[in-house]
């Protein structure tokens, strides 16, 4: 069986972060029933078969879906994804001693403050990003259908780290928490919640994810989530949806 790492270390929440709601009056109509931004990626493994590198992974994870929607996808390399890795974490390669995952808010800030490798591009920068309730399905749903995905920290049991089935709770199974995951999720349904993570596709279950997420994030980038009319897929200005988050400051 492949190895998994995890790297996710423990929520971090920032109360200067901002925040999205269901309960503003956004511009965009009612979430739709479905949407899958990357129903037909294939996903790499980025390393995290060696190294704890998730959190870097889910930011290539959403620049490819976004790039994909958008425009052409963009794939980083493994090393792209390990050279971000080290920019944040401080890992150097070859020194397990400094492979300790990182919190998935610094992450963020530093993706938005100093970018971060990107193919064909010197730096790649995040707009903003804004904190969303886990248990808000409704923010769930929006911010998937408006910004193209959701960054998530999960606290895994022992049972979701090994083999490939959906994510459910378990009861039966192996429940002691084997450490933190981040991943990234690009669609969702009435039944499912669609992400990757090492390496292949995977869905979640609503129960599982309201159990074992700690931490959420919608995430708006101007470089990589519009077209060519400068829009998002949703139409949206990008100024317009950074209004939208920033007025949910909380």
């Amino acid at each position: 069986m492949t190895q998994r790492r995890l790297g996710k270390k423990p929520a971090r929440l920032d109360p200067r972060t901002y925040r999205l709601s269901a309960s503003l009056s956004f511009r965009l109509p009612a979430p739709p029933p479905a949407v899958n931004w990357a129903a037909d990626a294939d996903w790499p493994m980025w390393c995290n078969d060696r190294l704890g590198c998730c959190t870097q992974v889910s930011v290539a994870s959403a620049i490819r879906t976004w790039t994909g929607s958008a425009l052409t996808p963009i794939l980083l390399s493994d090393e792209e994804v390990v050279a971000n890795y080290s920019a944040e974490s401080g890992y150097i390669e070859n020194d397990p001693s400094t492979d300790q995952g990182a919190v998935e808010v610094e992450v963020l800030s530093r993706w938005c403050r100093d970018g971060y490798e990107r193919p064909g591009q010197t730096r790649d920068y995040l707009t903003a990003f804004g904190y969303i309730n886990p248990k808000d399905t409704q923010s769930v749903h929006r911010a998937i259908a408006m910004l193209g995905g959701l960054y998530i920290g999960l606290t895994l049991p022992q049972y979701a780290c090994v083999g490939n089935n959906d994510w459910v709770i378990d009861p039966a199974a192996d429940n002691s928490i084997a450490g933190g995951h981040a991943v990234w999720l690009h669609g969702y349904d009435s039944d499912w919640l669609y992400l990757n993570t090492w390496g292949g596709p995977r869905r979640m279950s609503y129960d599982f994810f309201t159990t074992r997420c700690d931490e959420a994030y919608g995430l708006i980038s101007r470089q990589n989530w519009t077209n060519l009319k400068g829009v998002s897929p949703k139409d949206e200005t990008m100024d317009d949806l950074v209004e939208e988050l920033q007025s949910a400051t909380g």
